[in-house]
């Protein structure tokens, strides 16, 4: 690490300026110009002998005797053959990661933005693995030899790894954990080797070294699988190969263990009290990350404090992380002077709720791809709508309904939209009837604040918003068509997990902790295969199914507004939804419309 960079990193976790780590690089290579410079001496030295005693050196073929030639091109082929054969063995072997320095790497910690907490705990084993020797010697400490990164997939954990080698400034050996796999018995073993000696080998060199093994549950899962007892190179023999080596990080070099024979072979004719004393191995100074998505999966011997010390959970961005993120990327992509109003921003933040930071960029790439088919070259709010739509819900499949069904197809729809307007405070996205996938039509809607926890009254809100279609086909057509199968599975669903799991049901058992067996059934099943909970959950559908029909009896033009709207337009996208309802209540007070029936305004067990 460069001497401008050391301190700023360093400060924030109060270590040193200095790094140990820098220390050592620079006695590492003031020892290789050392070692050359001697080289080039004994060269020189020996060339000056032979001219100052009549014989230089010459260029030219060496001459052979003739037998040798007439066997050349015997020899030749031997050569080649046995290259053939023994360099796909030995190749088999070797490490398959890929080395990467500081210089190549573009990503560094101010790249990364929506993890606050993670990059403060990254900062902080960084300085330790920087200033390792102080933290040992002075302070008596052992530093963190391995951490492992867990977290959904897109989260960020590859690169803060990246980020990390980039601030550090030493190598950084990428591999992938399908990589140490070979066909060939026993060499996925020595590839794993091979790749913590060029680790060593590395850190040695440049005075540190960060390793990073991609997926690491493909080589470190548990291994209490089923077989594993009788498995050698299984996922017992990978496994313990690679618990071997998370501790070898103290293992001589070649060096040393030749030194180390020679004084042993002495120390034989030498009084035990006069024995000299074999070269002490220094720990190489080794950082390895491990990467997965299936932290449970990894055998428990990996996570024990000695191997992966730390493990780090890279969770989703929260809201206001997706605003840091998404000011990064629109910082680097073209977009119209409308993405740059805070307004705008936020609700993009909104919006993304549960995207990684991965599917924000491609979010904003497929903005993109939609600004450039049509002609411009700066992608607009319009063209960000699309793109999420097309990500979440799929493309438009125009097909040609029917006149009737494309208004009960509209009914059904913005029944649903009516009473998410008037239950809650939602976010009415895209309201449509173009099929997509597996839908003939959709309202998406989205919390208008981000909640991690729901009340009672707030999930009874949506099991309402999912009765809106069925009601509004009864209330328009006096009959229900096919089209709610999907709102009741829904429905159902969530009315067993308030039944089953919330105690919202009028019953606090929880389902949740039945256990049947290792085939044991899901929440839904436990809570619809009990008659009480059946019973409860009926209770609960019943009472959604009135609050639908009150709410959509005594607000009838509402619907029918959305409904003349999306005949004409086919689909209806943000504001101009909730805009189209204010026009119509402002426009016609709330009445009895559809509701000639009686309603129910309870239902009991």
């Amino acid at each position: 690490m460069d001497s401008q960079a050391t301190p700023g990193l360093l400060g924030q976790g109060g270590v040193l300026a200095h790094a140990d780590v820098s220390v050592l690089r620079e006695r590492s290579r003031r020892g290789r110009l050392r070692r050359l410079a001697g080289l080039l001496a004994l060269a020189t030295g020996y060339l000056w002998f032979r001219v100052l005693t009549g014989h230089p050196l010459g260029l030219g073929v060496p001459s052979l005797p003739p037998g040798v030639r007439d066997l050349l091109p015997a020899i030749l082929l031997i050569g080649v053959l046995g290259s053939v054969v023994l360099l796909p063995m030995l190749a088999a072997g070797r490490s398959p990661h890929v080395l990467y320095r500081a210089a190549e790497i573009d990503v560094s910690l101010a790249d990364v933005k929506g993890a606050g907490v993670v990059v403060d705990e990254v900062v902080r084993t960084l300085n330790l693995f920087l200033a390792f020797k102080t933290f040992r010697e002075q302070m008596g400490g052992t530093a963190r030899r391995a951490i492992l990164f867990e977290g959904p997939p897109g989260t960020g954990k590859t690169y803060m790894a990246k980020a990390m080698a980039h601030e550090a400034g030493v190598p950084f050996l990428f591999v992938s954990s399908s990589a140490f796999q070979s066909m060939y018995y026993g060499q996925t073993n020595r590839k794993i080797r091979s790749y913590f000696k060029a680790l060593r080998t590395a850190a040695r060199r440049e005075g540190g070294a960060i390793g990073f093994i991609e997926e690491i549950d493909a080589i470190g899962a548990s291994r209490n699988g089923m077989g594993s007892s009788t498995t050698r190179e299984g996922i017992s023999g990978v496994v313990n190969e690679l618990l071997v080596q998370l501790q070898s990080f103290d293992t001589p070099t070649a060096g040393q263990r030749l030194v180390g024979w020679m004084v042993d072979r002495l120390n034989r004719w030498l009084p035990s009290a006069r024995g000299l004393r074999r070269p002490r191995a220094v720990p190489a100074n080794i950082l390895v990350i491990g990467a997965t998505n299936r932290a449970a999966d990894l055998d428990p011997a990996l996570l024990r404090p000695g191997r992966f010390d730390r493990s780090i959970y890279f969770d989703l961005p929260s809201r206001s992380g997706r605003r840091e993120i998404i000011d990064y990327y629109l910082a680097r992509k073209a977009h119209v002077p409308e993405l740059d109003e805070p307004a705008r921003r936020d609700q993009l933040a909104a919006m993304t709720f549960a995207y990684s930071p991965v599917m924000i960029e491609h979010l904003f790439d497929e903005g993109l791809v939609w600004a450039l088919r049509d002609g411009r070259e700066a992608m607009t709010w319009s063209d960000l709508q699309q793109a999420k739509f097309t990500e979440e819900i799929g493309l438009k499949q125009p097909v040609e309904y029917t006149e009737g069904e494309k208004r009960r197809i509209a009914t059904h729809e913005g029944g649903h939209a009516v009473v998410a307007h008037l239950v809650s405070d939602r976010n009415l996205e895209v309201l449509s009837i173009i099929k997509r996938r597996g839908a003939l039509g959709l309202l998406a809607h989205s919390d208008a604040e981000e909640r991690f926890t729901r009340t009672e009254e707030e999930l009874k809100g949506l099991l309402a918003i999912a009765f809106g279609g069925m009601v509004a086909e009864e209330l328009a057509f006096g009959a229900a068509s096919t089209g709610p199968a999907g709102d009741l599975a829904y429905a159902t669903q969530l009315a067993a997990q308030m039944v089953g799991s919330y105690g919202m049901g009028g019953t606090l058992i929880s389902f949740d902790a039945i256990e049947s067996g290792p085939m044991s059934a899901g929440l839904v099943a436990k809570v619809l295969s009990n008659d009480d909970g059946r019973k409860r959950v009926e209770v609960l559908l019943l009472e959604a199914k009135e609050t639908a029909r009150r709410l959509l009896s005594e607000h009838r033009h509402l619907v029918e507004a959305l409904v003349g709207s999306l005949l004409e337009r086919n689909e209806l996208v943000g504001d101009e939804i909730t805009d189209l309802l204010e026009r119509a209540a402002a426009a016609k007070p709330a009445q009895d419309g559809w509701g000639r029936r009686e309603i129910k305004t309870g239902v009991s067990l």
